[in-house]
C-alpha cells in the first residue's frame, strides 16, 4: 500500500511539473512523505521555491488521485499525509498470507556468502558473513527475485594440502561423535605446528598442490574426502543457524573444465599480463591498484585468484545480478578481482563488505588454534536462553523450554549480528542479545507471542478497519511500510534496515497495547483493534522469517 501510494504521488507530481524525478523523501515527523521538487522547478521558473510549492498545492487539490491524501506546503516543501482509507486498507492487506511479498521479477540473482575454507569449523568471525548473506537471500526471495545462493569451496589450495598431508602423515584419529569440521581443525592445527618445527615439510605441501592441479582420480579423491569431511560439519552448523545454500561450487571444477586456463590465456595476451618467470600477475596500476594481482606461481600451479576469476566469468554467464559478501580484509582482493574482470570486458560483482564481529575474548585464528567455534557460541547462548526461559516459564516442561530456548538462542545470535550496519564492527554482547526487555530478538519474538496470545483469548471477530486513535494510526502506517523496507534492502544491500524496522514495529505495538484497550474494548472498536493486532502479528511473523528467526507463538 505504501509503495503504491508513493508511486502514485510521484506520477502526479511529474505530471504537474514536467520533471522526471518527483524528489520524494521521508516525511519525518511532519508527514508520511514529502517532496523537494519545488527546488528543481525554481531553477527553471525563476521563482521562489516557496511560491512554487504553493502553486503546486493548488494544482494537486484538483487531482482526483489525491482524494484521501492531505497535502500541505510548508515553505518550499510539499508534505503528504495519508488518510483513513489508506490506514484501513493497509491493515486489511497486512492480514493476508505472505504479506510483504513483492511482485515476481525476471532478473536472476546469485548471492555467494560464507565460503569459509574447509579446514575447520565456522567460528564467530565467519558467521557475520553467513548471517548477512542469508538475510539478504531471504529478502531477495521475499522481494520476488529468482535466486540461487552459493558457497564457493576452496578445495585445492595450500590450506587443504596441509590438511591432506596431516591426514596422511600424522595418524590423528577422529573421536567418537566428533563433528567432521572439528576433526579437520585438529589435523590442520597439528600439521601447522609440525611445519613450524620442520620447514622442509613445505616441499611435501607444494608437491601435493602440484598433484591436485595436474589431476588424477586418486589424488582428487583424497582431497575431496578431506574437504567433504569438513563440509559435512559446516553444513550442520549452518543448518543450526537456519541457513541453507542452494549449491556448493568447488573451485577445482574450473580447473578441470578448462575455464581457469582460458582466463589465464586471455590475460597473458594482454599488455597488463606480466610473467617474470617466478610469477604471472596482472598489472592493475591503471585502476589505481599498485599491488600486482598474482594468478600463477613459477611451478605452474595457480593461486586462488585465478580460479575465482573463472568462477566469476561463469557467474556472469548464468546470472543477471551477482552479489558477493566479503569481509573488510578482502577489500583489496575484491578490488583486484573487479578491476581484472573489467579489464576482460566482464561485469563486476556487487560486493558487500562487512566489518567483523568478535567476542570480548578477542581475535580468532584457525591456524593457531585460537578460536571460538560457531557451535560453541550456539551452545553457550542456548544454555543462557534456557536459564532465562526457565525463570519466565517454570510451568512448562523441560522439552518445551528447550525448544523455546533453541529458537531464542538462534534468533538472538542472528539479530544481534545483523542489526548493525555492515560497515561497522561489533562485539557480540551475550546480555544484550538475550534481553527480553530491550530491543533484541527475544523482545521482538515476545511481541509476536503477545499478539498471538491476545488473538487466542479474543476468539472470533469481524474484520473492521476504522482507526482514529494516534497509536492505532501510527502502528498501521508502520505496518504498511514493510514492503518498502524489503525493497530498500535489495536495492541498497542493507539488511540491517529490516532489523531496525522490525524492532521499531515491536516498539509501536507494545506502546499501542499499553495505551489502547483491546480485549476490554467493545463493538466495532474491539473488532478493529483485534484486526490491527492480527495485522501486526502477521507482519512481525513475515519480517522475523525474512530475518531467519522463528516467530514463536508462546514464550
Amino acid at each position: 500500500m505504501y509503495l503504491e501510494t508513493v508511486e502514485m504521488i510521484g506520477r502526479v507530481l511529474m505530471a504537474c511539473t514536467g520533471e522526471e524525478d518527483p524528489l520524494l523523501v521521508d516525511g519525518g515527523d511532519h508527514a508520511d512523505i514529502a517532496s523537494t521538487i519545488a527546488f528543481a522547478c525554481a531553477k527553471k521558473e525563476k521563482k521562489s521555491p516557496a511560491i512554487i510549492a504553493q502553486d503546486l498545492l493548488e494544482k494537486l487539490k484538483t487531482r482526483p488521485e489525491m482524494d484521501g491524501i492531505s497535502v500541505a506546503a510548508t515553505g518550499p516543501y510539499l508534505n503528504f499525509t495519508f488518510g483513513s482509507d489508506y490506514v484501513g486498507k493497509s491493515v486489511q492487506l497486512a492480514r493476508e498470507s505472505g504479506y510483504g511479498s513483492l511482485p515476481k521479477r525476471p532478473e536472476r540473482v546469485m548471492i555467494e556468502h560464507t565460503s569459509a575454507n574447509p579446514n575447520g569449523p565456522l567460528h564467530v568471525g565467519h558467521i557475520r558473513n553467513t548471517i548477512i548473506g542469508d538475510t539478504l537471500a531471504r529478502t531477495f526471495r521475499k522481494a520476488g527475485y529468482p535466486l540461487e545462493v552459493q558457497y564457493y569451496v576452496n578445495d585445492m589450495g595450500r590450506q587443504i594440502a596441509i590438511v591432506v598431508w596431516g591426514l596422511q602423515t600424522l595418524g590423528i584419529a577422529r573421536n567418537d561423535g566428533e563433528k567432521g569440521d572439528h576433526f579437520i581443525a585438529r589435523v590442520y592445527i597439528q600439521a601447522n605446528r609440525e611445519i613450524e618445527k620442520d620447514e622442509s615439510i613445505n616441499r611435501e605441501i607444494e608437491r601435493l598442490m602440484q598433484e591436485i592441479e595436474r589431476g588424477g582420480k586418486d589424488i582428487e579423491k583424497v582431497f575431496r574426502d578431506a574437504v567433504d569431511t569438513c563440509l559435512d560439519g559446516i553444513k550442520k552448523t549452518l543448518a543450526d543457524l537456519n541457513v541453507v545454500h542452494d549449491r556448493y561450487v568447488r573451485e577445482s571444477t574450473f580447473v578441470r573444465i578448462g575455464d581457469m586456463h582460458r582466463v589465464l590465456d586471455i590475460l597473458s595476451r594482454m599488455d597488463e599480463g606480466e610473467d617474470d618467470g617466478e610469477l604471472f600477475s596482472v598489472n592493475l596500476s591503471a585502476y589505481g591498484i599498485e599491488k600486482k594481482y598474482i594468478l600463477r606461481r613459477g611451478d605452474g600451479t595457480s593461486v586462488y585468484a585465478a580460479r575465482d576469476l573463472a568462477y566469476h566469468v561463469w557467474k556472469n554467464a548464468n546470472f543477471g545480478r551477482i552479489i558477493d559478501v566479503l569481509g573488510a580484509d578482502h577489500k583489496l582482493i575484491g578490488a583486484q578481482l573487479s578491476s581484472t574482470l573489467r579489464l576482460m570486458g566482464e561485469r563486476e560483482p556487487e560486493i558487500l563488505h562487512f566489518e567483523f564481529v568478535s567476542l570480548p575474548e578477542g581475535s580468532m585464528s584457525t591456524r593457531a588454534g585460537k578460536f571460538i567455534s560457531a557451535d560453541e557460541l550456539i551452545e553457550e547462548v542456548t544454555i543462557r536462553a534456557f536459564e532465562e526461559v526457565t525463570k519466565r516459564r517454570p510451568e512448562l516442561t523441560e522439552e518445551e523450554r528447550q525448544a523455546i530456548a533453541g529458537s531464542v538462542a538462534v534468533g538472538a545470535i542472528r539479530y544481534d549480528i545483523v542489526r548493525v550496519s555492515p560497515e561497522k564492527s561489533t562485539v557480540f554482547d551475550w546480555k544484550q542479545a538475550l534481553d527480553f526487555e530491550r530491543q533484541s530478538a527475544p523482545y521482538i519474538q515476545y511481541a509476536h507471542a503477545r499478539a498471538c496470545s491476545i488473538l487466542a483469548k479474543a476468539g472470533e471477530f469481524d474484520g473492521i478497519y476504522e482507526y482514529e486513535d494516534p497509536h492505532e494510526v501510527a502502528l498501521a502506517k508502520a505496518i504498511a511500510r514493510f514492503p518498502a523496507v524489503l525493497d530498500s534492502v535489495v536495492s541498497d544491500l542493507r539488511p540491517h534496515l529490516l532489523a531496525t524496522y522490525v524492532r521499531d514495529l515491536a516498539d509501536l505495538f507494545n506502546t499501542f497495547y499499553r495505551f489502547v484497550p483491546v480485549l476490554k474494548a467493545e463493538g466495532k472498536s474491539r473488532d478493529a483493534r483485534l484486526a490491527l493486532v492480527d495485522a501486526t502479528r502477521n507482519t512481525l511473523r513475515e519480517a522475523l522469517q525474512t530475518l531467519g528467526i522463528d516467530a514463536l507463538e508462546s514464550m
